[in-house]
């Protein structure tokens, strides 16, 4: 791309710019020609095509550094030299990276307020790293035979980093309530697999499953991107379960090493009457909230159903280099081709034709003439027919972006009445309306119209596998409704961001994009596997309240208040890794920043410290109903894998009651 920084062209200095580029590109490696310049109607603005004899994926590197060498040797105060169109884009879209170290550096200091101790916040980290290396590496060696799009791995960083450190989180979180009770370390690590490692296997494949679901799409760069996260997350639950608990032995009590000064403050407030008469703040919360479910239960689905309202604009589509920053040089080609050209030269539409015997491209005037008459159609080529006259394409240059809304209407308009009405008196002709622009459409139509099977076959799945659980038909169904509610919320608030724009600046968005069409069924295939890890860490203590006391007030309170604290550092560590990505340029990879950081945060605050306790305040006993015929034919999962262990051993002189001796600061039998 040309455009001369003063008059045209044409001007001596300026076409002196353009020659000279144009001789240096033509004799550059892997040139198979180079088309004259084509100037705008002013002659300010110009460009050359360049082909070459190689695919763009076996050359796009050196030939993108070769051209980049003749455009920076070039430079002129004359012509400002910018490069467009599939080898520049391919060579310019590498996969962002860096963005993930802020999110493990606030992971590291979430956790370390958590544990309190280096060693229980080194776990998770260097498991979690680990895995994520071990799942690139993975990802690399399979794009070497499979056409993988860049940002499969970046999704896989994303969701590995999320669910590699929360995974590591509840089974070190249960080993070190383990050593506390006075087990020895072997019985701790061993028991803490076979339950929270028995929750975390559950999950992991929940979310496996939900993920390789996106194959129902029937398009393969969303297959990849599901089958490549899918991976990571399998990766993450085997090193979990198997590297972890090695670790967790040779760090033995260091793990949980608290001072003895610490020790002592601990054993004389569990000592002191008043202190153990105090209720946490989680204890009020939840009492609170049990006390006026009603009017919770309202607001917080009047909350939700707020941020969930501007789901109804949502526009699908995909991205391209006009949402890019202005900082890379194919965002400028396409800007100059849009002031030079208008903004649909740089989506134009193609017409393929298919010409049965004894009709010629001649005989395809009306076909022209009606897609030129069109409203949103600038301008369309002169037919192109091929050697023996039996196919023949036609450009269509439309009036609006390849983005834009009335680019779709366009597209659907020429295939259902524009096109066909033509054709009326040219019976031997049949047309096809593609070009990558009509495909990224097609792409966004299929993807909706798949979209409601994939989500009631999650729910319902989820909904199956949560009564095997629970043994409860109202529970599921709540959670269900829940998921729901905070995956519609997220995608309410992305496309307030994205689409509508609010706060676009906040997040370093430059302009206002379609919601990428893959993202709303890739998003709640995640959602939807990392929401039951709460759901059940929350709800099987819940239960297990239940069953001991038999109230299902004082059941939901025990259970918020036994599991806020790793829930609530659990999301804060998924909402750092997700929120990091937002940091990137690239808008799609900032959709999910924002939509993934935005669906914890709601699941974690308002889904389950608001709305679970108030319904199932209001629920009761039916919570926990299920009918006899159901019982008898779902099978029985125990999935914290408590049911069969034997008594547990414990260190000489600690046992399940302890309380801190002054000789050792450590827990003493009692």
């Amino acid at each position: 791309m040309f455009e001369a920084t003063s008059g045209s062209l044409a001007d001596t200095a300026a076409r002196a710019v353009v020659d000279s580029v144009v001789m240096d590109v033509t004799a550059q490696p892997n040139v198979s020609g180079v088309g004259e310049l084509r100037s705008s109607a002013d002659g300010s603005i110009g460009f050359v095509e360049v082909q070459y004899s190689k695919s763009v994926g076996d050359i796009k590197t050196e030939a993108y550094d070769a051209l980049d060498t003749t455009i920076k040797a070039s430079a002129s105060g004359a012509v400002q030299i910018e490069l467009g169109g599939e080898l520049p884009t391919a060579a310019t879209n590498a996969p962002p990276g860096g963005q993930e170290i802020i999110g493990l550096a606030a992971a590291v200091i979430v956790l370390l307020i958590a544990f309190g101790s280096v060693v229980a916040m080194s776990l998770p980290i260097g498991t979690a790293l680990l895995g994520l290396a071990t799942s690139i590496g993975l990802i690399t060696l399979i794009s070497a035979v499979a056409n993988i799009n860049d940002i499969a791995t970046v999704l896989a960083t994303m969701i590995g980093l999320g669910v590699g450190i929360d995974y590591a989180l509840f089974i070190v979180t249960r080993h070190r309530e383990n050593l506390r009770l006075g087990m020895t370390v072997e019985e701790s690590a061993g028991r803490s697999i076979a339950t929270s490692g028995s929750a975390v296997l559950f999950a992991g494949i929940t979310v496996v499953i939900a993920i390789c679901g996106l194959a129902i799409a029937g398009i393969p760069n969303v297959t990849w991107m599901g089958l490549m996260s899918g991976m990571t997350v399998l990766v993450m639950v085997a090193i979990s379960l198997t590297l972890l608990p090695a670790l967790l032995g040779f760090a033995g009590h260091k793990i949980d090493k608290v001072s003895r000064r610490a020790a002592k403050k601990q054993a004389a407030r569990d000592l002191d009457p008043a202190h153990v008469a105090k209720e946490s703040g989680w204890h009020r919360w939840s009492r609170h909230v049990s006390r006026h479910p009603v009017r919770y239960l309202v607001g917080g689905v009047v909350v939700l159903g707020t941020f969930a309202a501007p789901l109804f604009s949502l526009r699908l589509g995909m991205v391209d280099n006009g949402t890019k920053s202005t900082e890379v040089t194919t965002r400028r080609a396409y800007d100059l081709l849009s002031k030079g050209f208008g903004p649909g030269f740089n989506g134009p539409l193609l017409l393929s034709i298919e010409l049965d015997s004894g009709t010629s491209a001649d005989s395809l005037t009306p076909l022209t003439d009606a897609v030129a008459l069109d409203p949103d159609v600038q301008s369309v080529s002169p037919v192109q027919a091929n050697q023996d006259g039996t196919a023949a394409i036609i450009q269509v240059t439309p009036k609006s972006a390849p983005q834009g809304s009335a680019t779709a209407t366009l597209v659907h308009r020429l295939r259902n009445d524009v096109i066909p009405t033509a054709l009326a008196d040219i019976p031997g002709a049949h047309v096809y309306v593609g070009g990558q622009t009509a495909v990224s459409i097609d792409l966004s139509d299929k993807i909706s119209g798949r979209l409601p099977w994939f989500i009631a076959a999650v729910i319902g799945l989820s909904i199956l596998l949560l009564m095997m659980v629970f043994r409860s038909v109202a529970v599921p169904i709540k959670a269900a409704v829940m998921n729901l509610l905070s995956i519609g919320s997220a995608y309410g608030i992305i496309v307030a961001i994205f689409q509508w724009g609010w706060m676009k600046d906040v997040i370093g968005l430059k302009e206002t994009v379609p919601i990428v069409s893959f993202l709303p069924m890739m998003m709640f295939a995640i959602l939807f596997g990392l929401s039951m890890d709460y759901e059940v860490f929350l709800l099987s203590r819940v239960r297990e309240e239940y069953l001991h006391r038999k109230d299902s007030t004082a059941a939901v309170v025990e259970g918020i208040s036994a599991t806020a604290r790793v829930i609530t550092s659990a999301a804060l560590i998924m909402i750092c890794v997700f929120g990091s990505f937002i940091l990137g340029d690239e808008p799609t990879i900032k959709m999910f920043g924002v939509g993934l950081a935005v669906a914890v945060f709601i699941d974690a605050t308002i889904v389950r410290t608001v709305l679970v306790p108030a319904t199932m305040k209001l629920l009761g006993d039916w919570n926990w109903w299920l009918p006899g015929w159901l019982d008898r034919l779902l099978p029985n999962l125990d999935i914290e894998g408590g049911i069969g262990l034997p008594e547990p051993e414990y260190e000489a002189g600690r046992g399940p009651v302890a309380t801190i001796t002054d000789d050792d600061c450590q827990p003493a039998l009692v």
